[in-house]
């Protein structure tokens, strides 16, 4: 151990995805970093300290990984973690955690680090598990293979963690030199010798690893930053050299290793079980096309009931709690423009950042017992042919299943897909699923536009319009990743790489816990964004401020309305009315749709405003409907038509008019350049498909 004053010895914990890598990372250090169970949740590092006796050692968890080839930029983590490059602190020790029912296929990896030279401990994780499957590893055999200490752990009961401390002490003292040499084809080694002269590395074992990890990660698809023009050359002149040749670099690289593997007789021993697992039983049932398929639909049927259930109440008491705020503070201070600020800029642009906070906080808590069940990557499975055909990857279609509650913590769910290009493009789609927010306008303008009685196909026209606009938004933003995924977002199909996990039981702590981060990542960065923008929109509808001719006295929601219509937002309202004119809309309208950007739901009370009613109110109240009911327009013709209706639905669909989604995307994507993107698409999109509908609407009879 170093001497007093020195830096702390620097370990990482890496490993396979779902080998209890970061119970473990947690089970020594004490925090609480992400679990999931399937690849790619983990996409950033946590730190921590481990404190083995009296000594105090830093641990970095490293993103999981199969191997040290990458290509991709998010799976670089790993690389730069173990090497040291790009600035990246270097470890002095490994701790490779690996699965022991899966023993072969996870030190796939350890042939790795061992060809790298880089000193390491085996920590032979889930042994309770192996044991009860009678296969059961043996931590010497596997010690005498690699020449490194292997300790057999169990993170979940803390078994062996006394044991992998003093193994793990022993080798940073005396750090092990491990000496693996899987049998390379001739040719192969003369390809590693062309690229050797291009590493920087401290070692020639590292300069031959980090030879062998270009080989393997460097080609025409990737998405390697920094990959010198010159590397890329030479590694594109070698596979052309071999493909000529007949050959395959990748397969002649993992045969060899997995050669070398079978070589030393990782095998289960007799006497392991039979017949089939209890995971593989269900997965008869949770797999199957047909069967698979219904029991999905039920347990999301069952989430998002529960997730509307459940959050009702909290965002009533959210609700409740911002308008006792407001009250306070108009009853506090005195009337003028610092109140009006506080209470319809301030307050209300931070309540339309927490009004998310229950979806948010019970998805995510959901979502993390499915995901730590073991669940969800059953379900990538079961939708990955569908998502694929139209360019996303199977682990997209929880991001947009879950933007039917909220786009926002749809769009955060991205971060459990590897690939920068795919996050993407489910980023630039999750906003057209119809989210909750949706359905209030929804409801107004369907109550306004058609009767109780009306029929379609014999059917209640209300409910029959209501499901399809739901099933319209789905459609839409299916040919929205079709079109996207072929033109600026193309890349190529990445084939489903899944490991379908053991079932396991969820730990509550660590979901918890990740609940929470999200929560508060969601509250402090994309909430700062949401409360600037609604203060520059209170700010439109606030100036310039209207004065009553003398003489004139106007009602409190009379004097409200005049000053929408006088504000700058009633200007805008105006100035875009040619533009929104053909979809059917006047100024009115427009006012609600400048209004609504910072929610939705705003459109209800700004058209109650606009139409003297009041904005204390909401999409039920029969006084608005028959006030929107008798609206005219300036040849006498009703504003409100079934048409109109139905242009302006589609439009809410379509559009991006959510400030909470922009500001999320902006972050998730660390560029304004997305954001701005898919406002301009999707504003785009909805003014397109609104016209069309009046076009066709007109055409077939409708006015």
């Amino acid at each position: 151990m170093p001497p007093s004053g020195a830096p702390r010895p620097r370990i990482a914990v890496a490993g396979n995805p779902n080998t209890g890598k970061t119970t473990l990372f947690n089970r020594l250090t004490g925090a609480n970093a992400r679990v999931g169970n399937y690849a790619g949740v983990t996409v950033e590092r946590e730190e921590s300290t481990w404190r083995i006796g009296g000594e105090s050692v830093d641990v970095v968890d490293i993103p999981g990984t199969y191997s040290l080839a990458a290509r991709s930029g998010e799976e670089q983590v790993a690389v730069r973690a173990l090497f040291g490059l790009d600035g990246e602190a270097r470890p002095q020790l490994v701790v490779l955690v690996v699965d022991s029912t899966q023993l072969v296929r996870n030190l796939y990896l350890a042939v790795q680090l061992a060809e790298a030279g880089l000193p390491f401990v085996i920590a032979l994780n889930l042994i309770d598990v192996a044991r009860k499957q009678g296969i059961a590893p043996d931590p010497a055999g596997v010690a005498a293979a690699f020449g490194v200490p292997v300790v057999a752990t169990s993170a979940q009961t803390g078994e062996g963690i006394k044991e992998l401390g003093a193994a793990v002490l022993a080798a940073l003292a005396n750090p092990p030199r491990p000496a693996v040499h899987p049998p390379y084809p001739a040719a192969l080694e003369a390809d590693i010798g062309r690229l050797l002269p291009y590493g920087a590395a401290a070692s020639p074992a590292e300069a031959r690893a980090l030879a062998l990890w270009t080989l393997l990660s460097v080609d025409h698809q990737d998405e390697l930053l920094d990959v010198p023009p010159a590397v890329r050359t030479e590694v594109a002149a070698i596979r052309t050299a071999a493909e000529a040749a007949g050959r395959d670099l990748d397969l002649e690289v993992v045969s060899a290793r997995y050669g070398w593997l079978a070589a030393h007789q990782f095998r289960p021993p007799v006497g392991a079980e039979a017949g089939p697992r209890t995971s593989e039983r269900v997965d008869r049932v949770l797999l199957h096309p047909l069967w698979g398929s219904l029991t999905f639909l039920v347990v999301m049927g069952v989430l998002f009931q529960t997730l509307f259930a459940w959050s009702d109440p909290l965002v009533g008491l959210i609700e409740g709690a911002l308008a006792a705020t407001s009250e306070l503070v108009a009853g506090t201070l005195p009337a003028g423009m610092l109140t009006d600020l506080l209470v319809d800029g301030v307050i209300a642009g931070v309540g339309s950042v927490v009004v998310f906070l229950p979806q948010i906080l019970l998805l995510f808590l959901l979502l993390g017992f499915l995901e730590d069940s073991g669940y969800m990557a059953r379900v990538a499975f079961l939708v990955d042919r569908l998502m694929r055909s139209v360019g996303l990857h199977g682990r997209a279609f929880v991001p947009m299943l879950s933007g039917y509650a909220c786009a926002v913590p749809a769009i955060m769910a991205t971060r459990t897909l590897e690939r920068r290009r795919d996050r993407l493009l489910t980023m630039m789609v999750v906003p057209l699923m119809s989210c909750s927010a949706r359905l209030p306008v929804y409801t107004l303008v369907i109550a306004t536009v058609l009767a109780t009685d009306e029929r379609v196909f014999g059917l209640p026209a209300r409910p029959v319009a209501m499901v399809a606009m739901y099933v319209f938004s789905t459609f839409m933003a299916l040919v929205a990743a079709a079109v996207l995924g072929r033109t600026l977002l193309k890349g190529p199909r990445v084939p489903l790489l899944l490991e379908l996990p053991p079932y396991r039981t969820p730990r509550v702590p660590t979901v918890l816990r990740q609940m929470w981060m999200r929560a508060r990542s969601f509250l402090t960065e994309a909430g700062t964004t949401i409360l600037v923008v609604t203060v520059i929109l209170w700010g439109l509808l606030y100036f310039p401020r209207y004065e009553a001719p003398a003489g004139v006295t106007l009602t409190e929601e009379a004097r409200s309305r005049e000053q929408l219509a006088q504000s700058y937002g009633g200007a805008l309202g105006r100035a875009i009315e040619p533009a929104i004119a053909p979809l059917g809309f006047d100024w009115k309208i427009g006012v609600g749709l400048v209004g609504s950007f910072a929610a939705r739901e705003v459109f209800v009370s700004t058209m109650g405003l606009m139409y003297g009613i009041g904005s204390d109110l909401d999409e039920t109240s029969v006084g608005l409907r028959e006030h929107m009911q008798a609206a005219r327009k300036p040849d006498g013709t009703p504003v409100w038509t079934p048409l109109t209706g139905a242009a302006l639905m589609v439009f809410f669909a379509l559009s991006a008019q959510c400030l909470s989604t922009l500001a999320v995307v902006r972050r998730e994507a660390r560029s304004w350049a997305w954001p701005t993107f898919l406002f301009g698409y999707m504003t785009v999109l909805a003014w397109g498909m609104s016209a069309l509908v009046v076009v066709v609407g007109r055409w077939v009879g409708f006015t």
